[in-house]
Parts: C-alpha cells; sequence; structure tokens
C-alpha cells in the first residue's frame, strides 16, 4: 500500500471545497431571508400602491380633461366624447380595484375613503352636465362645470394627493429598513467570504505547491524531450505517490530518448539525400514530359510540309521548271525555319518559365501591325484549313516590345485557338487603339472555358477542364501572361463554354503621329529574319 495517494488528496480537497461552498450558501440564504422579509413589503404593497395611485392621478386628471372637451364639442359630434368619458370612467374603477385589492396602512384607508366619497359625488356631477349638454342648455352645463363640477374634482384630487404623499413617504421608509439591512447582510456575507478565500488559498497553495508544479516540470521535460532535446532535470523521483512513478517513467523515457535521437539523425540525413534527389528526378521527368509533348506536337506539321513538298520535287523533277523547284524550295526552308522557331520558342519558354525572362528580352520601337500579319500569315501556311480573318485597320500600331516574345505570345493564342476549334471555324484577329493602349483580340468559336477554371486558367500547367484528349501542356498561356506584363501589358479572357473565347492583350502605344517627320519613319514591321 502506498503512504500516500494523489486520490485520496485530491479527494479531500474537493470535499473541502463542497462543505465550504454548501455553509457558505447556507448563511447567505439565511441572511438574504431577512433582507426578503423587509424588502416584501415595498414589492408587495408600496410599489403596486403607487402604480394604483398614479394610474388615479393620471385618469381622474384625463376623465376632468374629457369633460372639458365634451362640453366644447357640438351636441351633434358630441358622440366620441362621450365614449371617451366612459372609457375612462372605466380605468378609474379598475385601477380604483386594483388599489382597494392591497394591504394598506390605517391612514392610507381613511384617506382613500375620503377619495373615493368625493370621486363618487364628481361622478354625480359630470352625469348632470352631460344630461344639460344633451338637452340643449350648454350654458347652464358649462356653469355647473366650472362650480359644483370643479369642487368636487378638487375635493377627491386632494384627497388623492394625500394618498400619494403617504405612499412615497411609506415606501421611502421601507427602502431605508430594506437598505441597512441589506448593508447588514451584505458586511457578514463579505466577511464569511474573505474567511472562505483565505481558506481557498490556502488549499490552492498546497494544490500548486505539491502536485500541480511537480505536474508541470514533468510535461515541460516530456515536451523537451520530443523536441529531441534531452538535457532536462527530474525531480521528485524519491516520492512515493503518482507523481513519484512519473518522475522514475520520465527518467527511462530520457535515456531510450537519447538512443532514438542517435538513430533518428541518421535516418533523417538519409531521408534528406533521398528526397532532394527524389525532387530533382520529378522535375527532370516533368521537364522530359513537357518538352515531349511539346515538340511532338509542334514538328509534326513542318515535317508534313517538308517530306510533301520533297516528294512533289521527287516526282516532278523532270518536268518542274526553275520557278517550281524554287518555290518549293523556299516552301520547304519556310518549313525548316518553322522547326527552327518552334526550337527556339521551346528554348526561350523554358528560361521564362523558369524565371529568366531579363536574359532574352530585348525591345525595341516596332509595328504591333506586322508582327500580327506575319503570325497569322505563317499559321495559314501551317494549317491550309484554317480560317483565320483579320481586322488591323490601316494605321501603324506602334509599340515598344521584343518581336520574338510578341511573336510568340499571339502565336500561342492563334494555335490554342485552332487547336481547341473545329476546322474551318473562323478565328478573328482583331487590334484596334483605346486611349494610349494597343488592344489586340484573338477570338474563337470553339469549345471555350468552363465558368469554374476561369480564375486560373493563366497558372503554370493549368489547363481547362474540358480539354482532356488534346495535346497540351498548361504552359501556353502562362507564357502569354508572362510576356504580356513583360510588356506593361496585361491579359484578359471572355469565354462561354461550348461557344468560345475571347483573349484579349493591351500593351502600351508609343503615340506616334502621322505624318512625314513622326517616330513613325523609324518604325519597321517585323519579319522572320528579325525572329
Amino acid at each position: 500500500m502506498r503512504a500516500r495517494s494523489l486520490k485520496s488528496v485530491l479527494s479531500l480537497v474537493f470535499l473541502f471545497f463542497f462543505l465550504l461552498i454548501v455553509a457558505l450558501g447556507l448563511f447567505s440564504i439565511e441572511r438574504l431571508r431577512e433582507f426578503n422579509g423587509i424588502s416584501a413589503d415595498v414589492r408587495d404593497i408600496w410599489l403596486p400602491s403607487t402604480r394604483f395611485v398614479g394610474d388615479l392621478n393620471n385618469f381622474t386628471s384625463d376623465f376632468r380633461a374629457a369633460e372639458g372637451r365634451y362640453l366644447l364639442s357640438p351636441r351633434q359630434e358630441s358622440g366620441p366624447g362621450r365614449k371617451e368619458i366612459e372609457g375612462l370612467g372605466k380605468a378609474v374603477t379598475q385601477a380604483q380595484t386594483g388599489y382597494e385589492s392591497l394591504r394598506q396602512a390605517p391612514s392610507a384607508a381613511a384617506l382613500y375613503a375620503k377619495f373615493k366619497e368625493n370621486w363618487t359625488v364628481y361622478r354625480e356631477v359630470v352625469g348632470r352636465v352631460l344630461q344639460l349638454h344633451e338637452a340643449g342648455r350648454t350654458s347652464e352645463a358649462v356653469n355647473l362645470y366650472r362650480t359644483t363640477s370643479q369642487s368636487a374634482y378638487d375635493a377627491s384630487s386632494d384627497a388623492l394627493d394625500g394618498i400619494t404623499r403617504l405612499n412615497i413617504e411609506s415606501a421611502i421608509a421601507a427602502s431605508n429598513a430594506a437598505d441597512t439591512a441589506y448593508r447588514h447582510s451584505r458586511a457578514l456575507i463579505i466577511l464569511v467570504m474573505s474567511i472562505a478565500v483565505v481558506l481557498v488559498m490556502g488549499a490552492l497553495f498546497y494544490v500548486k505547491r505539491f502536485i500541480s508544479t511537480p505536474l508541470l516540470e514533468l510535461a515541460a521535460g516530456m515536451r523537451k524531450l520530443a523536441r529531441n532535446d534531452a538535457d532536462i532535470e527530474i525531480r521528485g523521483a524519491d516520492r512515493i505517490d503518482e507523481i513519484g512513478e512519473m518522475a522514475r517513467a520520465l527518467s527511462v523515457f530520457r535515456t531510450n530518448a537519447i538512443e532514438l535521437m542517435l538513430s533518428q539523425r541518421s535516418l533523417s540525413q538519409q531521408a534528406s539525400m533521398l528526397e532532394e534527389r527524389l525532387a530533382e528526378e520529378q522535375r527532370l521527368s516533368q521537364l522530359r514530359q513537357d518538352f515531349v509533348s511539346m515538340a511532338s506536337h509542334e514538328f509534326r506539321t513542318p515535317l508534313t510540309v517538308i517530306d510533301g513538298q520533297a516528294q512533289r520535287l521527287a516526282k516532278t523533277s523532270k518536268d518542274a521548271t526553275s520557278a517550281d523547284i524554287v518555290e518549293r524550295a523556299g516552301k520547304i526552308r519556310k518549313a525548316v525555319f518553322r522547326m527552327t522557331t518552334v526550337i527556339d520558342k521551346l528554348l526561350n519558354s523554358s528560361s521564362l518559365v523558369e524565371g529568366k525572362a531579363e536574359l532574352y528580352f530585348h525591345p525595341a520601337e516596332t509595328d504591333l501591325r506586322g508582327v500580327l500579319e506575319e503570325v497569322c500569315n505563317v499559321h495559314r501556311e501551317v494549317a491550309p484549313q484554317a480560317n483565320i480573318s483579320q481586322r488591323l485597320g490601316t494605321s501603324p500600331l506602334p509599340v515598344f516590345g521584343d518581336v520574338k516574345l510578341l511573336f510568340q505570345m499571339f502565336g500561342n493564342l492563334i494555335s490554342n485557338a485552332l487547336k481547341y476549334s473545329p476546322d474551318g471555324s473562323s478565328i478573328e484577329v482583331i487590334a484596334a487603339t483605346e486611349g494610349d493602349k494597343i488592344a489586340v483580340s484573338v477570338r474563337d468559336r470553339g469549345m471555350g472555358i468552363p465558368q469554374r477554371d476561369l480564375a486560373n486558367i493563366f497558372d503554370r500547367y493549368t489547363r481547362g477542364s474540358n480539354a482532356s484528349g488534346i495535346v497540351g501542356t498548361g504552359v501556353g498561356l502562362y507564357l502569354v501572361k508572362i510576356v504580356a506584363e513583360l510588356h506593361n501589358g496585361s491579359v484578359v479572357v471572355d469565354s462561354i463554354e461550348d461557344e468560345g473565347s475571347c483573349f484579349t492583350v493591351r500593351l502600351p502605344s508609343l503615340r506616334v503621329d502621322n505624318h512625314p517627320n513622326s517616330p513613325e519613319a523609324n518604325l519597321r514591321p517585323a519579319t522572320l529574319g528579325d525572329r
């Protein structure tokens, strides 16, 4: 058997608290019973009495005023006034009934009897006044209202004033007595509570000193061990209660923790090396996958053009003219250039995605209209079935930008429009000046983008949820956003699923004037050689 147990100690402490609360409650109830007996008169007699007397004062004065208004009204319109007098009379009777139901002091009862007698006389006089007025003898009714009726009302009002003063004085006396009893009870309760607080503080000091503090120290030691900190001091191992057992168990746990930390450090180093290698492998795998997917898609068309033109040259080599050979060789060169452009675009795209855009951003004054015309022509050659229409106006569209990146940005938008639209559907490229901005819109009639995907469509590796089965990496629109922001511009999208999409790029304009000496003379349209 243990010499001492925390369970028994805490049971005694809680029993002490319980008995202390019961004793304090019984004492407080006894003192409050005395206070309640004194305050009962205020609650049950004087407060209701004051309320009923106040009602009587209000209703009787309203009754007198209603009587005057009745006399002033024509006989033909006296009906509402009569009803008002009758209603106030009933209200006075109800207030009298309520007051009579209360226990009254002899002095108050005598004054009330006098009021009741005078009020009865006044009501009789009022009845005669009403009869005279209804009979058309208004002057007699007014004279009676000013004399006899006034005297009877004053007598009843004086008696009611006496009752009011008596009620106020009695209520004040009862309130003072209740206040004295309350202060006395409060002083005694505070004294008893002070003694209880001292006892509670003593009990709490004992619990904190011998139970709570040792437990907190043990818990702090366990938290340190959980943080792999074995430098802790364990106290209380010599105690013969549960805390002593916990201290001894913690000592064993510390020894095991030290051994575990040594093993954990070795495992952590190995895991860290494996995580780094895995992350690198995942990054390389993603890059390979992106490259293969994009390259296979982009290279297929120019290779097809090269193969087709080469076959036609082989078949018609005997009959072909120099012009035909030059034309087909030119097409082959364009297809080859298309492949080199794709390779260049892949390299630039990789640099942009990896955050090295500033190394490849070389802006200069150029005509955006020429860039857009060339982008449209290239895509018409690559996709003969495409129905690409352009509305670029006749005036130059001067911007300060990188021709390669601009070509790549609008090329991505037109490629997406072709990719996600049925063959032969209309693709519109529209350019217009909006103040100090040049807005270029690429509109298609394709599958569109679901509303839930629009907010994140320009994020890296993000594609519309309805684009499954179509080749793509989710990088194209991300690159469009990067290039637009590099040029201090912006890109927005307006799309409805199954109806089409419209991407609008806004770039700052150079604001050139249309006269021979303007800076426009220094602008030149972008060509394939610029890229």
